[in-house]
């Protein structure tokens, strides 16, 4: 006969197979299936029998799991990709003291339902506002303390600083940083906590972490020096079924992406591949990709949702759980002060006392005019991911000034911003590099110029890889470059020519050639955001149709 501990495990491993309707109005509604027990296959009179012993265990004392005759509700709530946004911008969108008000009270009203709430993040708390940026996003990692989020996931942009902030952001944290596939190679062991688990009057919950693993050519590569990335599907293929041994139902917070039926290009595979590649996960909370999902992507049994990004929304999915069966209720992402007709939520009064000072402190850093500019200078990622801008040249021509360079080159996922029409501040630079990547060179021969084009002239759109250049004619084609001119003369391949780029791409981020090594190779230590901000003030105003890009033709 089984015992109390057997017929708990076996209960625990079912899985739900749930289908998400939208009717004509696209409101939500969900079908479920009955559970599938995944160890065996009993008959109908087991499986009564099975469920009357559970019953029974229900009443005895220190037991687990949770309780058959009991429907749970469990709301999970969701950003991702914060980077840096701990203030509302200049129009009062967004914002860590809005997003406060509007957790509290979902939270007071589930909690009144007799429900239970996690708050989740997809990871990427780090880079993207200097009034961030220069203090180590510690603003962010106190307001993500205050608003009570139970765990992260690890994104790439968390190893843009050196591993020693990491370690201080981790450590100020009052909530776990996950990754499940991040090995630290000196020990073997994971860096971080791979999962967590919580338990909500009896319902085990289990929430693991995974990160891209394009981490190491996404971000700066010394700071991932002795580091592992395992592939995230092979780590959930192992973690997934330890889990379903503990918890009734498993999350995945993941910094992978997601791309529609997963199509995810010259990308590391994301969260749709994830979910139809391992069995047994109910939710992927994602991020990466920074798609506002407004409904989710149900693949093999699990919801993938994704909440855009800089904390524009607060994602809400409501879930029950009864009897070995998890349905999702209702989802909607909650935009923060920035949708049409809705009521403005109020800022948190005790969130903006503890955030002020560092914004204050910021905005002194950063509040210096360096220039003006007539006209939109162009730095979307949708748009310098996927052609040539002018913000792209203004950027390569200033590397070129700087240096002396022949031609320059910059990745087109290192521009992070727009420039807007009028006055240019030292926090609008910094807003475009906000990396804190070195300006580069190096010498070339002819040839090897046209096997380093070769390369990045052929990075895909859609990717950060995306190239950027001045002072450089070549037409693309799909097997590689031709007609290539450096200032105007065709090139000689025996001739030297000096490159200018920024450290990042130099030592191979985004799978550039890895120039750090050779004898020519210098690092200059001017940083990319003080080089633009002196080529600025040296040619204000700036007039956007000078640096129109030319001279690039993608055949």
């Amino acid at each position: 006969m089984l015992t109390e501990p057997k017929v708990a495990q076996i209960i625990a491993v079912g899985t739900k197979h749930t289908t998400l309707v939208y009717d004509e109005h696209k409101s939500l509604r969900t079908d479920t299936s009955t559970m599938m027990l995944k160890q065996f296959k009993p008959s109908h009179l087991a499986v009564a029998a099975l469920a009357s012993m559970v019953s029974a265990c229900s009443l005895m004392p220190g037991q687990t799991g949770p309780d058959p005759d009991k429907t749970y509700q469990l709301t999970v709530l969701h950003t991702n990709d914060h980077h840096g946004r701990f203030w509302h911008d200049r129009k009062e969108r967004y914002g860590m003291a809005a997003r406060m008000t509007l957790i509290e009270d979902i939270r007071e009203e589930v909690e009144e339902e007799g429900g239970h709430v996690l708050l989740l993040s997809g990871g990427d708390i780090n880079t993207g506002v200097p009034e961030s940026d220069l203090q180590d996003a510690i603003p962010d990692f106190k307001g993500m303390n205050m608003l009570g989020y139970d765990a992260m996931a690890v994104g790439n942009h968390e190893f843009d600083n050196p591993r020693e902030i990491l370690k201080m952001q981790e450590s100020l944290a009052e909530f776990p940083f996950l990754s499940a596939n991040i090995i630290d190679e000196s020990t073997g062991k994971t860096l971080f906590k791979p999962y967590t688990m919580f338990e909500k009057d009896g319902l085990r919950i289990a929430v693991m972490g995974l990160t891209t693993d394009d981490t190491p050519k996404a971000t700066n590569p010394e700071n991932t020096v002795g580091l592992k990335f395992r592939k995230p599907v092979n780590v959930a293929r192992e973690l997934v079924p330890e889990l379903e041994e503990k918890a009734d139902v498993i999350i995945a917070t993941t910094h992978m992406g997601h791309y529609a039926n997963a199509a995810y290009g010259v990308n590391a595979p994301g969260d749709v591949t994830l979910a139809r590649s391992v069995d047994g996960i109910d939710l992927i909370v994602g991020g990466h990709s920074q798609d506002p999902l407004f409904e989710p992507d149900l693949q093999n049994g699990a919801y993938i949702v994704q909440a855009h990004e800089w904390g524009k929304y607060v994602g809400r999915a409501d879930f029950e759980y009864s009897n070995g069966e998890l349905t999702l209720k209702d989802y909607e992402l909650i935009p923060v002060n920035h949708g049409k007709g809705d009521e403005k939520i109020a800022a948190d009064d005790k969130m903006l006392e503890m955030l002020r000072p560092y914004q204050e402190k910021g905005q002194k850093l950063v509040a210096a005019k360096v220039g003006n500019v007539d006209q939109r200078l162009m730095g979307e990622r949708a748009e310098v991911r996927f052609q040539p801008t002018n913000l792209g040249t203004l950027l390569t021509q200033a590397f070129m000034a700087k240096t002396g360079a022949d031609f320059a080159v910059n990745n087109g996922g290192g521009i992070r911003a727009s420039i807007e029409p009028g006055e240019i501040t030292y926090k609008d630079v910094l807003t475009v590099l906000p990396f804190g990547n070195t300006l580069t060179t190096v010498d070339l021969t002819g040839q090897q110029v046209m096997d380093y084009l070769n390369v990045v002239a052929l990075k895909p759109a859609d990717s950060g890889a995306f190239a950027h250049f001045s002072g450089v004619e070549m037409d693309i084609t799909k097997k590689g470059v031709k007609n290539v001119r450096i200032g105007g003369e065709p090139l000689n391949l025996t001739k030297t020519y000096k490159m200018a780029i920024l450290s990042f791409s130099a030592g191979g981020g985004d799978n550039y050639p890895n120039v750090s090594k050779m004898d020519s190779y210098v690092d200059t230590g001017f940083t990319d955001a003080d080089v633009l901000r002196e080529y600025i003030e040296q040619h204000s105003p700036l007039m956007v149709e000078k640096y129109t890009p030319k001279g690039v033709t993608r055949l």
